[in-house]
């Protein structure tokens, strides 16, 4: 037994800021300190304060030390793990009141959160089975397969009352009931790991820190509607994800977890690995099972939907990573347990990337309800630079884009959508005051355009009239009867698009439109971007009282468009200007303003 556990990070986010070095450091340095029969280095995954990466928690005192670099290491072995003295200088500063070492779950990013998709990320070895296991690990798959029926396992996730966490929010336990219905001789139990939406990386985090809570409940799911193989189809963007899924399910096989006679109850389940190329379209349900087939990614038709007609013609089941990650806690713990978490219609938790301007990003976990205000300011830290919050954006290209005035809107599924947003998979950026939210909505947009399958002439064609009205507005030749093209066309292409991508593709640009209405208004009646971001509208001036004549800008400036002389107010020729902001970053007076 080991006396200490130094859990290092090894989410993609901390691996991009060297912990594989922090974690050669740590074995070369207890190892020099004769420590190694005592403390253990594990490589875990992400903690969820990716701001402060790498992280490195010390057990059983729970140090929570952040942005650890390798020449850290070795006094934290020698302080903290030879003398038993913690590195306070290390320490996450929110860890520590007045010289006292408090928990990590006391400080204000943590003591929000509910971990429940999330409860073993950064809690465990990630590759090591046996660890899983001591943390209850296949223990519901064995309750399933020994003690309930199938049904029984249905109505436990129907009374849970859990939703599909990739987007739509439709209830888990209807869609396992509906396939069940469904006579074959094979069904398909599909895992839903694409996730492509900018800023989202839940499902990553999940799979990279806790891979066997996706195959045990893949294989819960498989006993529930009588199917045998699974498939996990996941971008090929995501290694660490891969690698850790992949060694999970062959320890899986060979603990008889997986494969043949599961439990010796006959049962028999086994999962593949899909890798996908990156397309946005293939995180809608019938195009990622055309991916799976070996077909172009593009949306089928529906009905059938696939329940009855899905992978290979067969009854099929789709879930994302997250929604899969909270199937054995609810066997475990119960329906009611997970019902009483929540609203009424949004039981438990969700996971949310939270990121943009916002002093903590990372990945969170709260009880549905909780409202925006306690996700940006309790938990996110609030707006740094002393800027003010502007708006929050969620659902990725399919959301919207909600308001400061609406910061204590509780978030769940019914919330959002009636505030023209929506849940998505969890992203969640933040925006301060200097966002141009016309700018944002091309964004997006521009996004959804080089994305779209192309199969629909709505979505094909229609969003890239859209993109082309709001590219007339921010180069400053839009009209205000260019807004009602864009509302006319927003609505066509909603409703007449064949699936999920075109139906939400506009839904940034009405929102931007239903609430910053002002902004648009303004790039078309003033020419003016008021948050100073569109370049075509841009205008930079220079403060006559507040120029010192050092030269600094005429230095500078690429176009030679700043004349005049040493000691004297310099002037900036508008016409000759290419708006790259030079002169702004390099004046020292705060003389060079932007207009």
């Amino acid at each position: 037994m080991f006396r200490s556990h130094v859990m290092v990070c090894g989410g993609t986010g901390c691996t991009s800021s060297n912990s594989q070095k922090i974690i050669d450091e740590f074995n070369k340095e207890i190892k020099a300190a004769g420590l190694s029969e005592e403390v253990q280095v594990v490589k875990t995954g992400c903690f969820g304060l990716c701001a402060l990466g790498p992280i490195v928690v010390v057990h059983p005192e729970g140090s929570f030390y952040s942005r650890v670099k390798p020449e850290d290491v070795k006094e934290i072995v020698l302080e903290h793990l030879l003398k038993g003295r913690v590195v306070t200088r290390l320490l996450y500063d929110e860890t520590v009141n007045e010289g006292i070492v408090t928990s990590l779950n006391n400080t204000n990013f943590y003591k929000n959160q509910m971990r429940v998709a999330l409860r073993n990320c950064g809690r465990i070895d990630p590759n090591n089975i046996e660890e899983y296991i001591a943390y209850d690990g296949y223990r519901a798959l064995g309750k399933v397969l020994t003690e309930m029926t199938p049904e029984q396992v249905i109505k436990t996730v129907l009374d849970s009352g859990l939703r599909g966490r990739g987007g739509g929010g439709f209830p888990t336990g209807r869609k396992w009931s509906l396939a069940a219905m469904n006579e074959a001789e094979q069904k398909y139990v599909c895992c839903n790991a694409d996730e492509g939406d900018p800023g989202a990386f839940m499902d990553r985090s999940i799979l990279e820190g806790d891979p066997h809570a996706v195959i045990e409940a893949m294989a819960i799911a498989g006993y529930a509607i009588g199917a045998t193989k699974g498939y996990v189809y996941i971008r090929a963007e995501y290694p660490i994800a891969v690698q850790r899924l992949q060694k999970a399910i062959d320890d899986a096989r060979e603990y008889g977890l997986l494969g043949e006679n599961i439990f010796s109850t006959g049962f028999d389940f086994d999962i593949e690995i899909k890798l996908g190329a990156g397309a946005f379209v293939c995180g809608e349900e019938t195009a990622l099972l055309n991916s799976i087939e070996g077909k172009r990614g593009e949306p089928r038709p529906r009905p059938p939907f696939p329940a009855q007609k899905g992978l290979f013609g067969k009854p099929t089941i789709l879930n994302n990573v997250e929604t899969y990650a909270n199937i054995p806690q609810i066997i475990l713990k119960g329906p009611e347990w997970f019902s009483s978490i929540g609203t009424e219609k949004s039981k438990g938790t969700k996971v949310f990337a939270l990121g943009g301007k916002i002093k903590h990003t990372g990945l969170v976990e709260i009880p549905m309800g909780t409202t925006l205000r306690t996700v940006i300011e309790d938990i996110g830290g609030g707006i740094p630079n002393g800027k003010k919050f502007k708006a929050a954006q969620t659902g990725g290209p399919s959301g919207g884009c909600i308001p400061a005035s609406l910061i204590d809107t509780p978030i769940d599924y019914d919330n959002l959508i009636a505030i023209g947003s929506m849940m998505g998979s969890g992203g969640l950026i933040v925006m301060d005051d200097d966002t141009c939210m016309v700018d944002i909505a091309k964004f997006f947009l521009q996004f959804t355009v080089e994305e779209s399958c192309g199969k629909c002439t709505p979505c094909r064609v229609g969003t890239k009239r859209l993109l082309e009205l709001l590219n007339k507005i921010t180069s400053g030749n839009g009209t205000m009867e260019d807004l009602d093209k864009i509302e006319d066309l927003c609505h066509f292409i909603k409703e007449n698009s064949q699936c999920g991508l075109g139906q939400t593709a506009p839904n940034p640009v009405l929102s931007t439109l239903r609430y910053f209405r002002d902004e648009y208004i303004s790039h078309i009646v003033d020419k003016t971007c008021p948050a100073g971001v569109c370049k075509d509208l841009l205008k930079y001036r220079i403060l006559e009282d507040k120029c010192k004549g050092c030269t600094m800008c005429k230095r500078v400036c690429p176009a030679g468009a700043i004349s005049g002389e040493v000691r004297n107010p310099h002037i900036i020729d508008t016409s000759k200007c290419i708006k790259c902001g030079a002169c702004l970053a390099n004046c020292k007076f705060g003389a060079i303003v932007k207009e």
